[in-house]
């Protein structure tokens, strides 16, 4: 089979849609404004925020990077919180950033994968939100293989991720096709291990 390609998918905002508005004014209703900001670096409308503190910072990119588990996120967030939050308060807030998977996105890489092309996912993530996504929508079995950031100890943007992942997936004359919505995650893919990069599936058709 000629032209056969390699396309890896990001997760959030490539194919499951993502509310973060929602989920910040969730989490101002358990720890207030300032708070809210303050930990989670986003403010009610799910705009970043630069000034965040770096015991903050490095809370949320262990919980991404699989260094601390589940519940010792939200045992964290909680000392931030109002008094009687309880950890299942938490957990929906989280929860809250998740909307829905498309069945139209699950059938483009499926429709991928029966013309011959490997299909992979790539995503920044944690396992709260994998667990509940994984057992909605089985992502497991619409893809060739899974590389989750909370697995591998390392994320997007950083090079060791992608060079670690295209040791794993690259084969030869197999062009590489990454699609994530994120800018500096598709620029650190074209620097690092020089893949072609696209900012959603709806760009593939220009293929």
């Amino acid at each position: 089979m000629t032209n056969q390609l390699i396309y890896i998918f990001d997760l959030g905002g490539v194919l499951i849609r993502l509310n973060v508005g929602r989920c910040m004014r969730a989490f101002e209703a358990l720890m207030g404004e300032e708070n809210m900001r303050a930990v989670l670096g986003m403010d009610s409308n799910g705009e970043g925020i630069k000034a965040v503190s770096v015991a903050s910072k490095q809370l949320m990119a262990d919980f991404e990077r699989g260094l601390i588990t589940p519940d010792e996120f939200v045992v964290q967030v909680q000392s931030f919180c109002r008094p009687g939050t309880t950890c299942q308060e938490i957990v929906d807030a989280w929860m809250a950033m998740l909307d829905d998977l498309p069945q139209e996105r699950l059938e483009v890489v499926d429709h991928l994968r029966v013309a011959g092309h490997k299909v992979y996912l790539l995503s920044n993530g944690n396992d709260l939100h994998f667990e509940f996504i994984n057992r909605t929508y089985g992502l497991d079995r619409h893809f060739d293989r899974l590389f989750l950031s909370q697995k591998m100890h390392m994320a997007k943007p950083e090079p060791e991720i992608f060079h670690a992942v295209d040791e794993a997936v690259r084969e030869p004359d197999r062009r590489i096709i990454f699609i994530d919505d994120i800018a500096v995650n598709r620029l650190a893919a074209e620097q690092t291990v020089n893949w072609a990069t696209f900012s959603s599936i709806d760009e593939l058709q220009h293929l």
